[in-house]
C-alpha cells in the first residue's frame, strides 16, 4: 500500500510520525511524507536513514494554528493536490485538519492531535475571544473534520472535545499513540530526581507549576523556551530555587539518558490530548505523578499518582510521597512500565492504523 502522510516538525507530532512511518515502511508499505512548520534539522531526520521505501518532502509552510496562516494553508493545500496527482497514493493520512477537505477521490484519514479551542478551554476555563482569525480557524477545522473519510483521535477525551466544539463526526475512532520500547532504558539505577519535558512557553504543558513553590528533591525541567509563532517571546522564569534546574531542549539520545536516570516524571499538563512524554518516562520506569485531568485519568488510571490540576501544593505533596518512599517509587515505576508495554507501543498503534487502512483503501491496493 502507498500512504501519503503529513506531519509538522515542531513538537510531538513529529515523534508520532516517526513511529508511524518507520513501522509502515518496515512492514512493506510505501510512504510519501510531507512536513510543514519548519525545515527539520539533520538530527530530526536521522531516523529516516535506511528507510528505502520512504519519499520525504520537507516544506516550511505555516501550520493552521499559527497566526496569519491562511495564505500558507491554501498554498500548501495546492502543493499537496499536485503531489497526490504525481505520486498517486492509495490513502491519505493527515495530521492537520485543513487537508481533510482537500479535493480528491483518495480516502482521507484526519488525526485530531490537538486544537486551539479545546486548548484554550483547558487553560483558561472559557471559550476563546471571538476574532476574525478564530472564526476562520473554526471554519476550516469543521470543514476538514466533516469532509474527511474518517477521523482518529489519540484518546476518548480528545474525540469528545472535537465533537463538542466542531460537530458530530460521520466516522471516528480512537487509536492510542505509541513509542518503541527498545528506544528507552528501564534497567539502570534510578536517582531521586524529578524530571519533566515540555515547551516552557506553553501554558497547556504547565511546567512552570514546578516553580510556584518549593518542591521536594532535585527537579529538572527540560524544554524549548521560545514560542515558534512569536519571535520575540520566550519563557521568563520565576524564582529559581537551588534544587531546580532549567535545561534546554534535548535531542532523543539526551532525553533517553535523562529519563533513564530519573526516578520520577511530573506530568504537569492542564491540556494533553495524549502525551508522548509520559509514555517515554513510563518506558524508562519512572514513577508518574500526573495532573488530574480527564485524558490522564483515561490513560494512566491505576498506573500513576494524581495531583489536583494546576495546584502546586498538591503537586508538592504527591512528589513528597514518592520522594520519601523508595518502595513506592519503584512500584509506581513498574506499574507505569507495565501499562506502557501493554497499551502504548508503536507496534500496537500501527496495528490499529493498518486495520483502519484496510477498511478504507481500494481492494487493488491491498493485493499489491
Amino acid at each position: 500500500m502507498h500512504i501519503l502522510v503529513t506531519a509538522d516538525t515542531l513538537g510531538g507530532v513529529w515523534t508520532y510520525t516517526r513511529e508511524l512511518v518507520t513501522c509502515l515502511v518496515r512492514r512493506g508499505d510505501k510512504v510519501t511524507l510531507v512536513s510543514f512548520g519548519d525545515i527539520p534539522t539533520a538530527a530530526q531526520i536521522r531516523w529516516m536513514d535506511g528507510l528505502a521505501n520512504l519519499d520525504y518532502r520537507p516544506t516550511a509552510f505555516k501550520l493552521e494554528w499559527m497566526l496569519d496562516s491562511e495564505a500558507d494553508m491554501e498554498a500548501s493545500s495546492q502543493y499537496l493536490k499536485a503531489l497526490i496527482e504525481e505520486s498517486r497514493p492509495d490513502l491519505l493520512h493527515f495530521s492537520q485538519f485543513y487537508y481533510g477537505a482537500i479535493d480528491c477521490d483518495v480516502p482521507r484519514v484526519v488525526v485530531a492531535h490537538s486544537d486551539v479551542v479545546s486548548w484554550w478551554m483547558s487553560v483558561h476555563r472559557q471559550l476563546p475571544p471571538e476574532t476574525e482569525w478564530l472564526h476562520w480557524y473554526c471554519q476550516i477545522v469543521t470543514r476538514g473534520l466533516q469532509e474527511a473519510t474518517t477521523v482518529v483521535a489519540p484518546s476518548r477525551w480528545m474525540l469528545e472535545q472535537v465533537e463538542l466544539h466542531y460537530g458530530k463526526l460521520r466516522s471516528a475512532s480512537v487509536i492510542h499513540n505509541g513509542r518503541a520500547p527498545a528506544l528507552f532504558n528501564p534497567y539502570i539505577s534510578k536517582k531521586e530526581t524529578t524530571v519533566t519535558l515540555g515547551r516552557l512557553w506553553d501554558s497547556g504543558k504547565n511546567v512552570s507549576l514546578l516553580l510556584k513553590r518549593e518542591m521536594p528533591g532535585p527537579v529538572s525541567i527540560v524544554g524549548c523556551d521560545r514560542h515558534p509563532d512569536l519571535q520575540n517571546h520566550s519563557f521568563v522564569a520565576e524564582t529559581i530555587r537551588p534544587n531546580i534546574s532549567l535545561e534546554p531542549q534535548q535531542d532523543e539520545r539526551q532525553i533517553t539518558q535523562t529519563l533513564a536516570r530519573a526516578g520520577i516524571y511530573a506530568a504537569t499538563s492542564q491540556y494533553e490530548p495524549f502525551g508522548l512524554a509520559p509514555v517515554e518516562a513510563a518506558f524508562s520506569r519512572c514513577a508518574i505523578i500526573a495532573s488530574d485531568i480527564p485524558s490522564f485519568r483515561e490513560l494512566w488510571e491505576g498506573a500513576a499518582i494524581f495531583f489536583r490540576n494546576n495546584d502546586s501544593d498538591s503537586l508538592a505533596e504527591a512528589l513528597e510521597s514518592v520522594q520519601r518512599d523508595r518502595g513506592l517509587r519503584l512500584s509506581q515505576g513498574n506499574l507505569a512500565l507495565r501499562r506502557a508495554r501493554q497499551c502504548y507501543t508503536s507496534d500496537r498503534m500501527v496495528a490499529g492504523y493498518k486495520n483502519l487502512y484496510h477498511k478504507l483503501a481500494p481492494a487493488e491496493a491491498l493485493s499489491a
